[in-house]
Parts: C-alpha cells; structure tokens; sequence
C-alpha cells in the first residue's frame, strides 16, 4: 500500500469545518489509500514521544486518550471514542522488524490506547473502527535521517496491506498562532511549507531528512520536531525512490499547515 503523512491540527478538526476535514471524510469514498481495505492501519503520531521506540501491544480494544494538554476543549470531544482492535501480533513484529534493523530495545506498552493524533483523524477516515490500529512512537532526541531509516525497517508490513501513515503537521508553531479563521501566513511559514513541498515533489529526500540546516526557517516552522518527523517514517516506509504527491493544502491560525501527501513505491 502507500504510505502517508496526514496533518492532523487540533483535536477540535472532528467537531470544526476546517478544509481538511474534507480530505478524512473522504478518504473511503474517493478511494484515497486504493481499492483494498488495509489490513491493518499502523499510526506513526507526533503526540507519542518515547526515549526509545515504542508500540502499544493492545488485546481488545484500543481505549480513545484525550490528551488535550488541559485545553477546555467543547464537552463533546470528551463523549467521542474510537475503539478500533487493537493489532498486537503486528505490533510484536514491527518490534521484530525494528530491533532486527538495529533500531532496539524497542518497548512494549500493554495499555496505552490511541492519542488524538491517532483517533481524530482515523474517526473521520474510517469512522466504523473496525480496522486494527497500534501506534508506534517518535524520539524528538533523534533527527529526521534516523526517522526515515527507521519507516525503511517497516517497509515489509506495507507490503502485507499495512497503511502506515505519519500523523503531525507540515508546519506547527503553536508560540505564533492567529485565530484560527482568516490569519495570513507569515512569510516564513509560508517559505517553509513551499520548500518542503518542493523537496518533496522533486525527490530531494535527504533535505527533507536534513531539513533544519537545508530548509528555510526549519526551527521557526518546528520549534520542536515531533510533528515533523512522522513525515520521514512515512517517506522512509514508502522505500527508496518512492513518489512523493500532495493530496491537500490549507492553513489555520495562520501558522498551521495542514498539507499532506502520498507517497508511492516505485515499483
């Protein structure tokens, strides 16, 4: 299958009429990730950060997290769950797969369900749950290279009809927010997100994976990386001279962009 990099946004996108809203409602309808249901879906998400790799190894149901971070979001965000199976025998042999490619200790953790960066997105792109989830953490001590070396250690589980998608945001400055609606762009964000798609759509992988030093006004753009780096798990399971497309574009809060792309092995 293609691999992906979704920007998520805020928790609110389920309950808000936001632009990208429209790309997760009709990803079943439009056939955005094939004609095949994925066997299982495994959520790379800037909102679990571990020291090591992680997976959560869940028999039953994954539980639905509200990690909000005290924000008062709306009451109805808190009534809203996603209890996808959980998918424990693949999560065990992503742990396989990783340690075998160097990428060990990886970590087993036996309760934790599915945060936002997981659920939002997946409530709207199969709102029946009824496909098996895990999730598998970033290390924001590491950079974007080892991310993408570490989505080429998955790369047989897309083969198997995986989805493997990365969840973030192409550009996330949460210091510099407008309100949500109707703030222009800063020059900066606005430069990074072109440069980023660009080196995307031209093949320049390694700036992508280089992008604090190569892009312009990386560090402004990400002041920390965690939502970036599902982006080069997902370019690096895609495997090497995967075709990058971008599939939506828009903004909020002016410094929040929400584009997100497909990426294709070359077969």
């Amino acid at each position: 299958m293609d691999t992906f990099f979704l920007s998520h946004g805020a928790p609110t996108l389920v309950i808000d009429d936001v632009p990208v809203r429209h790309l997760f409602e009709s990803w079943l309808p439009e056939r955005v990730a094939g004609d095949r249901p994925p066997r299982a879906i495994l959520v790379v998400s800037g909102h679990w950060e571990t020291a090591t790799p992680a997976v959560n190894v869940i028999r039953g149901s994954n539980d639905t997290i509200y990690d909000f971070n005290g924000i008062p979001f709306p009451e109805p965000m808190y009534q809203l769950k996603y209890p996808a199976p959980g998918a424990p025998d693949l999560a065990l042999r992503t742990k396989d797969l990783l340690e075998q490619a160097g990428f060990g200790p990886v970590e087993e953790d036996h309760s934790r369900g599915l945060d936002h960066g997981a659920w939002v997105p997946l409530l709207l792109m199969y709102p029946d749950a009824d496909i098996p989830v895990w999730q598998l953490s970033v290390q924001t001590d590491r950079d974007g290279t080892y991310h993408y070396n570490l989505g080429k250690a998955l790369a047989p589980l897309r083969e198997e009809g995986v989805l493997i998608f990365g969840s973030g945001n192409a550009a996330h400055n949460l210091h510099k927010l407008g309100p949500m609606i109707g703030s222009p762009v800063p020059q900066w964000a606005a430069e990074f997100d072109t440069w980023l798609k660009d080196s995307l759509l031209n093949g320049r992988y390694e700036d992508v994976n280089r992008y604090e030093e190569k892009a312009p006004h990386g560090k402004l753009a990400h002041p920390l990386p965690d939502h970036l780096y599902p982006l080069h798990v997902a370019l690096g399971a895609a495997g090497d001279g995967a075709k990058a497309e971008q599939i939506h574009e828009s903004w909020t809060h002016g410094t929040i962009s929400y584009a997100s792309y497909r990426f294709t092995a070359n077969s």
